[in-house]
């Protein structure tokens, strides 16, 4: 794999040429719309078939694979022309191998809203390993309530059939989110100090997860009292424990810190040890450094999820965590002003659009390792934090290098071809199914 950072002067025509590889792989693996513009500055990943078969009549996906010793799913990751669909024609070239060398293997994890595009998971689902569908939430007597699973699109056992049948393990999310849409910290406060509430929750969970064949749980509970510290591990170790009782594993979201002592209340009620050592798993929360309402900078700098990194595998067994990874990029107004400036949310994909569009080089921080650029609009300069090709072979490097789980999408609610490219060139992705 070669991830080529367009110079000025540069098109695709040249791009493919220097590098030996045909002009409409370059266009169709990078999934580009506008052929004619590039932004200088943006990457194209350049990859080097090593096996490629013509299909011949009478062939299925199916029989390729098993005629290559390979699987649907591994020729659907290095053929994402197909859209995550079986279906293949005389004629049509389908890589089987790549000319890379791989890291190792990795367990990948993604997050859905209900009211994901389908067409966009059925492409998504060949590469992951586990599917978190966002989520369940409680009441303070313990009633399991959804927060939305089955009002939107896709219904949930849809999602999970879908799930299953590409080889990605359905995980249930349970939070504390509230009616509102927001984390409420006092039910979850609540709730740690009833442990008849606690038992109900648990057998309710526990029902659910049965009856819908999901094969895993993932708890986020955030905002609670520091006091409640203790009790939040205790309580996950009850889950952990119906869990195992029932064939399930447990996964529980941190709050990403660097230290044990690292001072707020978020940081504080989040004991990584102890909930490390109670999980099957869990997952950093690596993101959100920029964020809507705070000054502009890289939503998951390089450095700080590093830092991050290092202090985790202090407390927790490496081989049970994910690195969490956003998709998605954020556009802040200038100048910034503190409680007044909100951001736009855009995908990584609109970013690089939108720099084509307005003519804006990408410029690169070395230290953060993360792109950015600015443009002009109705008389207002704005800046746009995103991730790209680069970008994210620094973070996936982090799994290899900590010798991590696996790495965990918020989310995969919208499509982000480079990423993709990058993550199946550096690693073989884990199926338990």
């Amino acid at each position: 794999m070669v991830i080529y950072v367009v110079q000025p002067g540069d098109t695709l025509e040249s791009i493919a040429r220097e590098y030996g590889v045909p002009l409409s792989r370059l266009i169709s693996q990078n999934e580009l719309t506008d052929t004619e513009n590039l932004a200088v500055g943006q990457t194209i990943v350049i990859l080097y078939a090593e096996e490629v078969y013509t299909v011949r009549s009478g062939d299925t996906l199916a029989s390729i694979a098993n005629s290559y010793g390979t699987t649907i799913n591994n020729l659907l990751q290095n053929n994402p022309q197909l859209m995550g669909k079986t279906e293949v024609f005389e004629g049509q070239t389908l890589i089987i191998s790549y000319d890379t060398q791989k890291l190792g293997n990795i367990a990948v994890n993604g997050y859905i809203y209900p009211f994901v595009d389908r067409d966009t998971l059925i492409r998504t689902l060949p590469y992951l390993t586990y599917l978190t569908l966002f989520t369940y939430g409680f009441m303070p007597n313990g009633e399991l309530v959804d927060r939305g699973i089955t009002e939107f699109g896709l219904n949930e056992d849809e999602i999970i059939s879908l799930s299953r049948e590409y080889g990605a393990a359905p995980i249930m999310h349970l939070s504390t989110l509230g009616e509102n849409g927001l984390f409420n910290s006092e039910l979850g406060n609540a709730l740690l100090n009833n442990p008849e509430a606690q038992n109900v929750l648990i057998q309710n969970i526990v029902s659910k997860m049965i009856e819908k064949n999901y094969y895993g749980l993932d708890i986020d509970f955030e905002y609670l009292d520091t006091a409640n510290r203790d009790l939040y591990t205790t309580f996950l170790s009850r889950v952990q424990q119906a869990m195992s009782e029932n064939g399930f594993i447990l996964i529980t979201a941190l709050i990403p810190k660097a230290s044990s002592d690292q001072p707020g209340a978020l940081y504080e009620s989040h004991d990584y040890g102890g909930i490390g050592a109670v999980s099957d798993y869990v997952l950093l929360m690596t993101y959100e450094w920029g964020y809507a309402f705070g000054p502009p900078m890289a939503v998951a700098p390089l450095n700080e999820v590093e830092r991050v990194v290092r202090y985790a595998v202090t407390e927790i067994p490496s081989d049970k965590i994910f690195l969490g990874v956003p998709n998605y990029a954020y556009d802040w107004p200038l100048p910034y002003e503190r409680g007044k400036t909100k951001a736009e949310s855009l995908t990584n994909v609109d970013a690089v659009n939108l720099a084509v569009k307005t003519g804006s080089v990408i410029m690169f921080d070395e230290y953060m390792q993360t792109p950015y650029f600015f443009y002009n609009l109705d008389g207002v300069r704005h800046v746009v934090w995103f991730d790209d090709a680069r970008s994210i072979e620094e973070k996936l490097n982090l799994v290899s290098k900590y010798n991590l789980y696996g790495a965990s999408y918020w989310n995969v609610m919208k499509w982000f071809p480079q990423n993709w490219l990058v993550l199946n060139s550096m690693y073989n992705i884990d199926k338990i199914l």
